[in-house]
């Protein structure tokens, strides 16, 4: 598979994330809480994991690698809970902005752990994405007005836990099959949500009156698609441009919320939109020149 086309399931992953948000909405107007209809969510997708990994694979994981990928779990989980509490605390708009942060925090996080200077493009790109965020997400047009400082910080715990998934995603275990890696790490991090959020909802009547029409889809859309996409992809194209490529997500809600929930959004917020696709193509691109030369330099050599 070329690399362009490894990017690309990234970028799918990160939209399949984006519809999410719409998704909740949808749920809390029916009066399901962010803790049940989470909880759907992970409980759905680690069935549905559990499904596919029966049927597709048979690898089994040795103790070591089984606890790494819990652990890394954990920060999947981390996520969803911590996002979920800051839209809790802070209009939905500011809390995306907050989570957006991983963009730069994804790239500065490999730089650290290789010991490189991030390349210039990947700079341009996140400065690029960053304003774009800014008003795509609302920010431009209403401030920091309902600003909460708890929500604040946990929109930015919800940052640092998604950006180290993403770098976790490429090199964590990358040598287990994708279907059981997935699905490990699906386990630590639904456990740690049981945890924090207790299923009573599978007990109680709860999920067979109206909660599974959310957490089918969240499943699917928050856990299958984007774990398994990120998980092939990431390690191929590197967890900093990943990152920039998870920035999809935001522009992916925006438009679900204006197709799904006929929400208004302004002409700033399109510019933001815009924005952000360009910060996510310039690197693509400084990928295209590269393997453009690569070829060019192969046939010189050939036909010397």
């Amino acid at each position: 598979m070329k690399l362009l086309q490894y990017a690309l399931l990234v970028f799918l992953g990160a939209c399949s994330y984006g519809t999410l948000s719409s998704i909740m909405k949808l749920g809390i107007r029916e009066g399901f809480t962010v803790p049940e209809i989470v909880g759907g969510q992970y409980f759905f997708g680690w069935l549905m994991l559990v499904g596919m990994a029966l049927l597709f694979s048979r690898y089994k994981l040795r103790w070591k690698q089984a606890a790494v990928l819990l652990a890394c779990g954990l920060s999947v989980s981390c996520t969803s809970i911590t996002y979920g509490l800051a839209v809790g605390e802070l209009p939905a708009s500011i809390a995306v902005v907050f989570l957006f942060q991983f963009t730069w925090i994804g790239v500065l996080l490999e730089s650290i752990v290789t010991r490189t200077r991030p390349e210039r493009m990947k700079v341009i790109s996140v400065v690029i994405l960053l304003v774009g965020t800014v008003f795509a997400g609302g920010l431009a047009d209403h401030g920091l007005s309902g600003l909460s400082w708890k929500g604040a910080i946990f929109g930015m715990i919800s940052a640092i836990s998604f950006a180290v998934y993403i770098f976790a995603s490429g090199r964590v275990a990358t040598d287990v099959p994708i279907l059981t890696k997935s699905l490990s790490m699906i386990t630590g991090a639904m456990l740690v949500v049981f945890v924090m959020f207790p299923p009573a909802f599978i007990f109680d009547g709860t999920l067979s009156s109206g909660l599974w029409k959310f957490g089918l889809p969240m499943g699917l859309l928050g856990i299958i698609i984007p774990v398994i996409f990120f998980g092939i992809g990431v390690p191929k194209i590197g967890s900093g441009l990943g990152t920039i490529l998870g920035a999809a997500e935001l522009p992916a809600a925006v438009i679900m919320s204006v197709l799904v929930l006929r929400e208004q959004v302004t002409v700033l917020q399109w510019a933001g939109i815009v924005l952000i696709f360009a910060g996510i193509c310039l690197p693509q691109l400084t990928l295209f020149q590269q393997k453009r030369l690569n070829t060019e330099d192969v046939t010189e050599c050939a036909g010397a």
